[in-house]
């Protein structure tokens, strides 16, 4: 495991471009100083023992040692030792809506990104809990197992996209189906389910899906994504807006959030309904339900002891900056009568 400790520190890089414009501009200044004097061709002539490139390899000697200097400060250091540590908690899985109607921007920047900014704020306010992440849209697929690792779950939110299942459509039953196959409840301790989706559902019985789920011991709640006026589904390529979606008599498809669907979902799964419009919603019911349901106890593994390497970034720093004070401005001799660049005459 790598992390460094005072990350904060790297916000120091951004010295080194700038140091890099200024030295082409001095550069640049100096060149034209030089050319108002004379051709510099003669110049050059006249100061035989100036070499023309030993000063950008002293800059870049002394940009490369404060690169990594920058990093030292930073302290990169690596995980030495693992230990089991026992924790408390419940699982939560989130079910995550990919299908295209989620590109829809009633709601800024779009129904997708929003939810993934939602699901990140509600990771945060998880205290010891383990997290799962389904994603869902004609099919489910697993994008991240149960884990404690708040940081990789972030991660794995971030890949989250509308491309990650290629078959279309918003099979809310599956979803649910999918966590009862691989998050089974064990030791009769509950789960904790969350549905985010726009309610959409022309897949499955998404109700029978929920019923069942309160049976095996899981408490499904629901996010509904978007606005009662709902929008057009944009179609990208390559990243870029191409149009609208349409239907096959040319009209403009109007995706609408469903709460009827999402309020009926949570009821049948024992859970709380929450409409997340224009504004940030509340998670702070869905909150208190899950702090409140009984914990279990498991094991998990976390680095205990790191070791510094901050010693190896500053050696090398300093012999960098050794070699760029060394290093003179002036040709080598020895090299210059070798003549390796000039032309031969036949």
């Amino acid at each position: 495991m790598f992390r460094l400790e005072y990350s904060y520190f790297l916000y120091l890089l951004l010295l080194i471009p700038a140091f890099v414009l200024l030295y082409l501009l001095i550069r640049r200044q100096r060149l034209r100083l030089l050319d108002n004097y004379g051709e510099l061709e003669l110049i050059s002539r006249l100061f035989p023992d100036v070499s023309s490139y030993k000063p950008v390899v002293k800059f870049a000697l002394m940009m490369t040692s404060l690169f990594l200097l920058i990093l030292g400060v930073a302290n990169p250091q690596i995980g030495s030792r693992l230990a089991e540590i026992k924790r408390e908690g419940v699982d939560v899985v989130i079910c995550l809506d990919v299908s295209n109607s989620m590109k829809a921007e009633d709601v800024k920047p779009n129904r997708l990104e929003r939810a993934k900014q939602m699901v990140s704020r509600l990771v945060d306010k998880l205290m010891g809990d383990r997290v799962g992440i389904i994603v869902f849209a004609g099919e489910p697929y697993i994008q991240l197992p149960m884990t404690t690792d708040y940081s990789a779950a972030k991660l794995f939110l971030s890949f989250v996209d509308t491309d990650l299942i290629p078959v279309q459509g918003t099979a809310i039953g599956s979803a649910i189906g999918m966590a009862l196959d691989n998050f089974k409840v064990e030791d009769n301790k509950r789960k904790a389910m969350i549905i985010i989706t726009d309610g959409e559902n022309h897949e499955d019985d998404a109700l029978g899906a929920a019923a069942e789920a309160a049976k095996n011991g899981y408490v499904v709640h629901t996010i509904g994504m978007g606005t009662l006026a709902g929008g057009p589904i944009p179609l990208y390529n390559n990243g870029v807006k191409a149009g609208l979606m349409k239907d096959r008599d040319g009209s403009v498809v109007t995706t609408k959030m469903d709460p009827q669907m999402l309020q009926q979902i949570a009821s049948a799964g024992g859970g709380q309904f929450t409409l997340a419009g224009d504004s940030d919603p509340d998670l702070s019911k869905i909150v208190e339900k899950i702090a409140k349901m009984d914990k279990k106890e498991y094991e998990s593994k976390l680095f205990s002891d790191y070791e510094d390497r901050f010693q190896l970034f500053i050696g090398a720093a300093l012999l960098f900056l050794i070699a760029e004070l060394i290093l003179s401005e002036r040709k080598n001799k020895y090299l210059t009568k070798l003549k390796l660049f000039e032309a031969k005459s036949i």
